[in-house]
């Protein structure tokens, strides 16, 4: 018997590539949408463009002075044909750099002229851009001449699979023209005006003139690429209204303009917005090198600042290989902490240097600044100074500003309003005791409060209808005469007479001499109970949780119609008399805290006719 002593040997090699299948696979995957070959074949144009003049600067050969690309399209032959008057190419150039699939001439060309000035940046570098031309083609030409001295034209043709053939051409001037010969499912691209549409899109501010048909279609100024300081306001007005021409004026704007340690050019601005449900809709659009991008830039800018709307180029930003969208790369986050910088130093200029202004602005940012500061460290330490909410004093306070006007009487404690109208006699009985009350009214406002809490060393923020401060108490007041018999004095009493009357298990009642007779009773709700409750709204949840709807009744003892129910219920039949008094004085303390349910206002709405009722043919005795 033959013993089995084979192993395993190491074998090396070249991973086989089947070119049959190439294109199919950039046809169909490489690309996220067929319109994307007008952003590639422009930009290959305008690459052209760019090496013949840099050239032309170079080693004195021809270049006309207005150079431009143009888009002709021929409805009856299907056709879209691609022009410039660029660099061109040799029968050499075709072998090279468009036989070879992913072989950049953009690299090659950067290479050889890495050292002279780069005014206009080559934009392509993967060297599949013009592969993009088969997504929406049956068959692609190509028409060239180069510059090159004694140069002929060439003639290239490709239906799409890896044959093609090249033979001598027809151009007569130097450039190239990219025929495209559509397939029936692009016709669309047939229409002249959704060609233009698409070069405004994605090629809208190449500094050359863009022709489609005999029209130019591009705007060829890019704000971002001037100096700020040569710009005035309406300046960056009327170019937000290029950008987005059914928005308001924004409110102000930040323009980037880096050198160091990255190129990055961009113009933020700050829209005006209305409520916390347009919060998503800002649009930041993405550049690289003037060619846009993508408008979803969520890697690049942080998404608390996605609410911003304008534009950012960086020519060195590490896109993926169709130029769709970012890669995941440490170069990103750079960028990205380096505007969340340029946004908190802007906003901490305008609070400084203009706090009128910035307190106009606030009405509108806060909704994001609060989620920013919440969902970034870095922002939160760099801008948690500014944060502004408005005062029973009719003035913007900061935090630390309230704290310092208040320390006295309310130490670490802020006293604040979730709902400045159904809660306005409680802010009234804090003021009419000298204590200042902050004002929130959004739904974030509850979870940032809770957050400001645990970055605040000490601080608490207290509702006002939550708990009774030691201010609002009269402690100077003699002690209450105790009956002998009962144990009880006249405020236990009144207790006693709420809770028959009410007969609410989830209701606590108590009795306190207030220092204001403004109001003869008031609900309180526990700050845990209430963030519960604003937490579940947050959430969307139905129904509520245990210990979601107590509430506590501070019955004032001060006030003249507790004073007066006292009385008439140790009258005969006074039970009965002041049980409509009682149910309404409920009433009333609850709708300072919420809306009552449909039966409970009806109620309400037919108790109040009927003491009306009384209260006349009282006064008319």
């Amino acid at each position: 018997m033959t013993k089995n002593t084979s192993s395993t040997q190491e074998i090396k090699g070249d991973i086989s590539i089947h070119t049959e299948n190439i294109l199919p696979i950039i046809k169909k995957w490489l690309y996220s949408e067929n319109e994307i070959f007008i952003r590639e074949l422009v930009s290959n144009a305008f690459d052209a463009i760019s090496k013949r003049q840099k050239i032309a600067s170079m080693e004195g050969i021809d270049c006309p002075e207005n150079p431009g690309i143009k888009l002709s399209i021929d409805e009856k032959e299907k056709t879209i044909t691609i022009s410039d008057d660029g660099i061109g190419m040799t029968s050499k150039d075709i072998q090279k750099y468009i036989n070879q699939i992913a072989f950049s001439g953009a690299e090659d060309f950067i290479k050889k002229y890495k050292d002279t000035d780069e005014k206009n940046p080559i934009i392509g570098h993967f060297g599949l851009g013009f592969y993009s031309a088969f997504i929406v083609s049956d068959k692609v030409d190509i028409q060239s001449l180069s510059y090159q001295k004694d140069a002929s034209p060439v003639h290239w043709s490709c239906d799409g699979s890896t044959q093609f053939s090249i033979k001598a051409g027809s151009r007569t001037t130097v450039g190239t023209d990219i025929i495209l010969y559509l397939n029936d499912e692009s016709d669309d691209y047939l229409k002249p005006a959704t060609i233009k549409s698409l070069v405004r899109k994605y090629a809208n501010f190449l500094p050359i003139e863009i022709k489609v048909g005999d029209d130019i279609v591009n705007d060829q100024n890019p704000l971002w690429v001037k100096e700020p300081s040569s710009l005035s306001d309406d300046d960056y007005k009327a170019f937000y209204k290029k950008l987005f021409p059914y928005s308001q004026d924004p409110l102000f704007w930040i323009h980037l303009n880096v050198d160091y340690p990255f190129n990055l050019k961009g113009i933020l601005y700050f829209p005006k917005v209305t409520s916390e449900m347009e919060l998503n809709k800002g649009q930041i659009q993405l550049f690289c090198q003037q060619v846009f991008v993508t408008d979803n830039a969520k890697d690049v800018v942080p998404e608390f600042l996605t609410l911003l709307k304008g534009n950012i180029d960086c020519p060195d930003i590490p896109l993926n290989v169709s130029r769709s969208y970012l890669q995941n790369d440490p170069y990103v986050k750079k960028i990205s902490t380096h505007i969340v910088k340029k946004v908190s130093d802007k906003l901490k200029q305008i609070f400084k240097k203009d706090r009128e202004s910035f307190e106009k602005y606030w009405e509108d940012i806060h909704y994001f600044i609060k989620y920013g500061l919440m969902t970034d460290d870095s922002f939160y330490s760099k801008t948690n100074e500014i944060i502004l909410f408005n005062s029973s004093e009719n003035k913007a306070t900061t935090i630390q500003e309230y704290l310092d006007r208040n320390k006295e009487k309310l130490e670490k404690k802020v006293l604040y309003c979730s709902d400045k109208d159904t809660q306005r006699s409680y802010v009234d009985l804090f003021k009419s005791q000298g204590l200042e009350v902050i004002f929130t009214h959004t739904l974030v406002d509850s979870q940032f409060l809770q957050f400001l809490e645990a970055k605040l060393d000490g601080v608490s923020f207290v509702p006002v209808d939550a708990e009774i401060s030691d201010h609002l108490i009269d402690q100077n007041d003699d002690a209450e005469v105790v009956d002998p018999d009962t144990k009880k004095s006249a405020s236990d009493d009144t207790v006693e007479l709420f809770k028959s009357i009410l007969q609410k298990e989830s209701l606590t009642i108590k009795s306190e001499k207030l220092k204001s007779d403004h109001i003869p009773a008031m609900i309180l709700q526990s700050q845990e109970a209430r963030r519960m409750k604003e937490m579940s709204a947050m959430l969307n949840q139905s129904g509520n949780l245990p210990g979601m709807d107590d509430y506590t009744l501070v019955i004032n003892q001060t006030h003249p119609v507790i004073e007066s129910i006292s009385k008439l219920a140790q009258s005969e039949n006074g039970h009965k008399t002041v049980e409509p008094l009682i149910q309404q004085i409920y009433d009333l303390a609850m709708l300072n805290q919420k809306p009552l349910s449909g039966d409970e206002m009806n109620e309400f709405i037919q108790r109040s006719n009927k003491l009306l009722v009384q209260l006349t043919q009282a006064l008319n005795k």
